[in-house]
């Protein structure tokens, strides 16, 4: 088989996998036909196997390619009618995905598969051994031995009412008016998110998202067919001559943030931008998502949307998969009565039920003083590793987006460019990637993090998990 890989773009196994998706769209690989081994297409193309099963991999979490055990990859019936939904941003559905590169789900797929003992310094979540494993399996134990916990019932609509009482409080904390009749009880933050989308959003409705932001936001607005509006980001938070002029432009349903520290950028939103984003929304009509899950990485929170605006046009919601287990899905919304009610009902009809188990284990830790210890000690531990990793990578010439935040800040994350001389390195912070994927080892790319890929010279850092030997001396190699 010969490819003509000249009209492609990205990595070698983007631009393999693209040239073969190209011929299965055209029909000049068919319906069931099979693909060369890897072997075989390796030794054609002069390549590694690894490249061509990297090339492969992307075919098959397309949906292009369907891979038989023993058998070989063959080419995945055409599916009729309307088009399958898919997470490629606008402008690839007449081509192969966009998810034959590196992006969030090719990530995210990584970090979840690889041998845990491989470095993950891209990944969005703490290390096992920072999270408190022997406190959870006690309250597991206190609460199959209580004969009061519901084992076997779906639990009320809005979910376990002693956890909504105390996340209702906790708002409280934050001047966020909350009540827990206020209070929607989740699986995870990650449901939220898709659940206020199916709420807001229809198709071709625009959405304003951070540019770099949340990745999951993108996923969850294309998941609705919506449109994606990039608003870039600046020290004190989304520019807001940027996002007027969106609005006034596409008139969007809403806006998709993080509180407190922004994900990946970890900065914060200055006190007269809120002000003014709020009277934007206002003036445009548009919904805000407040994402909070970083709340108690703080030490001290600071401004909420949702407390300036009283939860009037502002849903906040929250999690506690980042500091107590990934594994617990449980999460919260709070908003006005009436979109509380819509939400509840939307849920009741999605999912049929509350994961009543986790709300009991997540209120018991939270409720007996254990969990604000434990995370005072995360604040601490990642102060500590923060000002290592940030002052290793600083001197490998990786450039701080923030510098101020990069050494004395706080939060999970460090945002930082590519040096000027990148050394071997002769494209992007999506080669490094693909270069450190080779090593074992996963990498987050800045165009993850940006719906039209306006940072390919950076990376996200994930603090927690960069303290590993071998992430430096990879980029030490790659980058000198």
């Amino acid at each position: 088989m010969d490819l003509d890989l000249s009209a492609e773009t990205g990595t070698l196994p983007a631009r393999i996998a693209g040239a073969l998706g190209r011929r299965m769209v055209s029909g000049i690989l068919g319906a069931g036909e099979k693909l060369p081994s890897v072997r075989r297409l390796a030794t054609r193309l002069a390549v590694s196997p690894f490249t061509i099963v990297a090339a492969y991999d992307r075919l098959v979490a397309d949906g292009l390619v369907i891979a038989r055990a023993k058998s070989g990859f063959f080419v995945a019936p055409r599916a009729q009618g309307a088009r399958p939904l898919t997470l490629d941003p606008p402008g690839h559905c007449d081509g192969p995905s966009a998810r034959t590169g590196v992006n969030p789900i090719w990530m995210m797929r990584r970090s979840l598969t690889l041998d845990p003992s491989q470095p993950k310094p891209g990944c969005g979540w703490l290390p096992q051994d920072w999270l408190p494993d022997a406190a959870l399996r006690s309250a597991l134990r206190a609460l199959a031995r209580a004969p009061e916990t519901g084992l076997l019932e779906y639990g009320v609509p809005m979910g376990f009412r002693p956890l909504r009482d105390l996340l209702a409080r906790r708002m409280n904390e934050l001047e966020i008016p909350a009540a827990p009749e206020r209070v929607l009880l989740m699986d995870g933050a990650s449901q939220a998110i898709d659940l206020v989308c199916r709420y807001l959003v229809e198709p071709n409705d625009a959405v304003l998202v951070d540019d770099p932001g949340y990745f999951n936001f993108h996923a969850a607005v294309r998941a609705q067919r919506g449109k994606l509006l990039p608003v870039p980001m600046t020290a004190s938070g989304p520019d807001l001559a940027v996002l007027e002029q969106l609005a006034t432009a596409h008139r969007p349903k809403l806006y998709l943030t993080n509180a407190g520290l922004q994900n990946p950028t970890c900065a914060r939103l200055g006190l007269a931008t809120a002000h003014r984003l709020l009277a934007l929304a206002q003036k445009h009509d548009f919904r805000i998502l407040e994402d909070d899950i970083f709340r108690d990485f703080e030490s001290a929170p600071g401004l909420r949307l949702a407390a300036l605006d009283g939860l009037q046009r502002v849903i906040h919601l929250g999690s506690f998969s980042k500091t107590l287990s990934a594994a617990t899905r449980i999460g919260f919304l709070a908003a006005d009565a009436a979109t509380v009610a819509d939400l509840a009902d939307l849920k009741l009809a999605m999912s049929f039920g509350n994961n009543e188990l986790s709300a009991q284990l997540v209120h018991r830790l939270l409720s007996d003083g254990s969990y604000r210890k434990h995370v005072a000690g995360i604040r601490d531990r990642l102060a500590r590793t923060r000002f290592r990793v940030a002052r290793r990578l600083t001197q490998l010439g990786l450039v701080p987006w923030l510098p101020e935040a990069a050494e004395s800040g706080e939060g999970l994350f460090l945002w930082l460019g590519l040096p000027p001389d990148r050394g071997r390195i002769d494209h992007d912070a999506e080669t490094l990637a693909v270069a450190a994927q080779d090593q074992g080892i996963v990498l987050a790319p800045g165009n993850v993090f940006s719906p039209e890929g306006a940072w390919p010279r950076h990376l996200r850092f994930n603090v927690a998990q960069s303290l590993d030997p071998r992430i430096f001396s990879f980029l030490k190699t790659e980058l000198n």
